[in-house]
């Protein structure tokens, strides 16, 4: 049974670099899955969990089991993003993410100097992340380490 979460959005930020792009320049397709699993892992470290510590803890890992993805604009290189992760559903043993790439958008000041005055939506999606033995490779209920940091009701139930 899932349920839905509200919680605060995380950003991260990330450079495009020449790795990331194709020939014309323009950020590769599935590159932008790189830039989201960057994003939950950085999501996770601000929350206190880092992926090892929680595999040698609990024994278990994190392993993404659906994607969807929709793409509105491109990114190009040398584009500094905005990549961010929000939990919108948990279940006992996966939750749900909503991560989106942005653009910031410039523009110049009278005094010369550039501010950022809103963002393009590059990429979006949903990623579904579920917890797992991580020896025998099966389903597993999320840990209590990582329900509480994100304060779920279900940490009183692990």
């Amino acid at each position: 049974m899932y349920q839905p979460l509200t919680a605060s959005v995380f950003e991260w930020p990330t450079r495009v670099y020449w790795e990331d792009t194709d020939a014309g320049g323009i950020v590769f397709y599935a590159n932008y899955l790189k830039f989201f699993e960057r994003a939950r892992t950085e999501w996770l470290r601000s929350l206190g969990l880092g992926q090892q510590t929680l595999r040698d803890a609990t024994g278990g890992m994190f392993v993404v089991t659906d994607v969807q993805l929709k793409y509105h604009r491109p990114a190009r290189l040398d584009d500094l993003l905005c990549v961010t992760a929000q939990v919108t559903e948990w279940g006992r043993a996966s939750l749900l993410l909503q991560q989106q790439a942005w653009l910031p958008t410039r523009e110049g000041t009278s005094d010369g100097q550039v501010n950022s005055v809103g963002r393009h939506l590059l990429c979006e999606g949903t990623v579904r992340i579920g917890w797992v033995d991580a020896t025998r490779m099966r389903p597993a209920r999320l840990p209590a380490t990582v329900l509480n940091a994100l304060g779920t009701p279900l940490a009183s139930l692990s």
